[in-house]
């Protein structure tokens, strides 16, 4: 049971809010309560249902002792009690801590792994996976970066995908993904296993990440790639190395200032999300066990295409529907994903 006190809190704190705003605030104070004001509004209203449910059981329960109304709240009483426990559930998913970047564009970042040429034309399978994806939410899947092999597979791929809470719905998909099929390059019929790398990243904002800019070389070149990909005939490509850290970005469109741009995003992003996972590791040393977006080197996903076969190992859930899967059809997987990572916070929160 969450306590009323905490319940009162928040509720007051929205209604400062509510107020705040109705004052007509400008610039970077209104944007600042507008953010907060948004991420409690669903919290209030699942707190306003839920008191309301129980204010309408304890009506019921007086009208118990009322001989006219008797016949009626007995009736009442079990159909509203029976709503109780959804309510309150409800109202504690609420309650949990939420991500600030639930809500922002991601950078999806895919290179193959072990496996050579197999590995790569899974990693462009991958890709087209959550490009169908992507189009199923009605999401944008703008493609940064790309290098391919001669056999049409992937070498690296980054992505920008923008929409309603993509960050939120893509950040269990960090981690290698494995997979065994015979090899279009395999003429004996041999089942190969191998694997690919994918990094889901938040997109940074200006507030998010400092970059001095004497901690950068930068670098124009002439773009290249197999099979006529991002070819130019001058030298528009930007490649930005970050000195401290030793991340290299690059991007290859055709402006030059547009490729900067792009460069400077990205980098950010895999800025910010080093400094994201240094608090996510602190906290998982304290934390029994976790779903979320955590080691980057952990074989997340088995996809056996002979048995038409996809397993998450994280949850251990299995699914006989590798063909849809692979069409963009992930949102069973993600949402048993985001419920057990719930359910772990909810836990936590109780203990």
């Amino acid at each position: 049971m969450v306590p009323f006190d905490k319940l009162d809190a928040i509720t007051e704190r929205f209604g400062y809010l509510e107020a705040r705003m109705a004052e007509g605030l400008s610039g970077e104070d209104y944007a600042r309560v507008g953010r907060e004001y948004a991420q409690l509004k669903p919290v209030v209203a699942e707190i306003a249902a839920y008191r309301q449910l129980l204010a309408d059981i304890a009506e019921a329960e007086a009208m118990l002792a009322d001989p006219e109304m008797q016949a009626l709240a007995e009736e009442e009483l079990p159909r509203l009690k029976a709503r109780l426990p959804e309510a309150e559930q409800a109202m504690r998913l609420a309650l949990l801590p939420r991500d600030e970047a639930d809500a922002r564009p991601a950078i999806v970042e895919i290179r193959p792994g072990t496996g050579g040429e197999e590995a790569a034309l899974f990693a462009g399978d991958l890709m087209r996976m959550y490009q169908r994806y992507a189009e199923r939410m009605g999401w944008r899947f703008e493609v940064i970066e790309q290098q391919l092999t001669e056999l049409g597979g992937v070498k690296e791929l980054v992505a920008r995908v923008s929409g309603e809470n993509v960050y939120a719905r893509l950040k269990y998909e960090s981690g290698v993904h494995r997979v065994q099929r015979v090899p279009e390059t395999e003429s004996g019929g041999r089942i190969h296993t191998s694997a690919a790398t994918v990094a889901v990243l938040p997109e940074a904002e200006d507030v998010d990440i400092a970059i001095d800019q004497n901690d950068l070389r930068i670098d124009t070149m002439r773009a290249s790639g197999a099979g006529g990909q991002h070819v130019n005939t001058t030298d528009s490509a930007v490649r930005i190395t970050h000195l401290p850290s030793g991340i290299v970005v690059t991007s290859s469109e055709k402006s030059q200032h547009r490729n900067r741009e792009i460069a400077m995003q990205v980098l950010a992003s895999r800025l910010f999300d080093m400094e994201r996972q240094k608090a996510a590791d602190a906290r998982a040393a304290n934390r029994k066990a976790q779903v979320g977006s955590g080691d980057r080197s952990e074989r997340i996903r088995t996809y056996n295409f002979p048995q038409g076969r996809l397993t998450d190992h994280r949850i251990g859930l299995t699914l006989y529907k590798l063909g849809e899967v692979m069409q963009g059809d992930l949102d069973e997987i993600i949402d048993a994903l985001t419920e057990t990572d719930q359910a772990q916070q909810l836990a936590e929160m109780d203990a």
